[in-house]
């Protein structure tokens, strides 16, 4: 199935500079689709580490059971990692199990490591179950063809319905010495991550520790992939890593609170954060871009569960569809939160106009400006629940008839 680029994409790929210490190659496997790469092998240099936070779906797939027990069986260290598309690899039982064991044992194999140091991914239809043999027979030509570029080939090796390649990239500094960070993602549908189909995995040479890493990276996810939703279904799949091959020159790290980390904490948040608005702007069918900003909450956590309950609401998405500033579906989607909320000093806002406030329209309300506003690409949304400090920023798209189109024909 072909898919039409994203009115939303960024105009091109980034430039990505070689990360040391790690290698990439990609290749067809047949599964599902011709003429375009289907998997990818990740190659990491001896005394690499790794960190990693999945899905929390009761039906998790079995690449993720081996992930979260290779992390903790092998105290964070890492070689490889095999990621392939078109079959998830999910609810397929022992099969399944044993597919993954196949692909970790030739990984291994061709590495020259031992099992809990190889990741696996599996992304595409569900249920199905996995010929791994077409991707453990491509394993030792492709670690012989690997190398340190290939980053735009690579992200497009995991996509499935996504229409465009999905990569970002920063430099930080440790200790005065020039980290990099390189991170690709694939998703567009099933996208409501709860740490969306999502998989996306981040590249540095810092020498940071596997715990000091895990901080980094759990506390980093829930301020980008846990704040995106594009259809509110969480996949079965859902995997972010994050990879250091300790070869940058500067001293060890090995606490996440460390100051030595405050740059590049700052730059990996700003890969992560930008990695999730790219899945966003890749939703299957979006049009456009919203951003949903709720403050006025008990707490966080409650400004965050309520901003997801706007952006979640299909009858909030299609009324943006169809560029209509219907504010009484946000004031709804803010009552079916749970949450608690002031109904006669809560404000509403698009595209920084003020809508309602005190539980009726404002005084002058002029349609106009949001009218305009609503028929742009990037969408405000601001709400105001008037009941205490917290905040939250979510991220979410518009729902199109061209959704229905790609999830109603997917397997065929």
């Amino acid at each position: 199935m072909d898919f039409k680029k994203s009115p939303l994409a960024p105009k091109s790929f980034p430039r990505m500079d070689p990360i040391p210490g790690v290698r990439l190659a990609t290749a067809n496997t047949g599964l599902r689709y011709k003429g375009r790469p289907d998997v990818l092998l990740v190659e990491l240099e001896e005394g690499s580490v790794a960190a990693g936070v999945f899905t929390t779906s009761k039906t998790a797939s079995g690449p993720v059971v081996w992930d979260r027990a290779a992390l903790k069986q092998g105290e964070g260290r890492a070689r490889g990692l095999v990621v392939n598309a078109g079959n998830a690899n999910a609810f397929t039982g022992r099969l399944g199990e044993a597919a993954v064991r196949n692909t970790v044992a030739k990984a291994s194999q061709a590495l020259g490591c031992s099992a809990e140091e190889v990741f696996v991914s599996s992304t595409g239809t569900i249920g199905v179950p996995l010929d791994e043999t077409k991707i453990t027979g491509l394993l030792s030509k492709m670690r012989l063809k690997a190398t340190d570029s290939g980053w735009a080939e690579a992200a497009r090796a995991i996509m499935t319905t996504d229409t465009y390649p999905k990569g970002s990239t920063r430099t930080a500094e440790i200790d005065g010495v020039a980290v990099r960070i390189n991170g690709i993602a694939k998703g567009s549908g099933m996208i409501a991550p709860d740490m969306a189909t999502l998989l996306a995995y981040v590249f540095t040479d810092a020498a940071i520790s596997p715990k000091a890493l895990h901080k980094l990276l759990a506390e980093g996810t829930e301020r980008s992939f846990n704040c995106i939703t594009v259809d509110s279904d969480t996949s079965t799949s859902d995997t972010l890593m994050l990879f250091a091959t300790g070869m940058a020159e500067h001293k060890p790290v090995r606490k996440a609170s460390s100051h030595r980390l405050k740059d590049f904490k700052d730059k990996l948040n700003e890969v992560l954060l930008d990695l999730a608005h790219q899945v966003v702007r890749d939703g299957e069918g979006a049009t456009k871009f919203v951003t949903v900003h709720v403050t006025g909450a008990e707490n966080d956590r409650a400004a965050k569960r309520i901003g997801l309950s706007i952006a979640n609401s299909p009858l909030v998405k299609t009324a943006i569809a169809g560029q209509d500033a219907n504010w009484g579906r946000i004031v709804m989607a803010v009552g079916k939160a749970g949450e608690a909320a002031d109904r006669d000093h809560m404000t509403v806002a698009m595209g920084g106009v003020v809508i309602a406030e005190k539980g009726q329209p404002a005084e002058g309300y002029d349609e106009a400006p949001v009218a305009a506003h609503m028929k742009g690409q990037e969408i405000l949304i601001e709400v105001d629940v008037a009941v205490g400090r917290g905040k939250a920023t979510v991220w979410t798209c518009d729902l199109t008839h061209a959704y229905i189109d790609i999830n109603a024909d997917y397997r065929t």
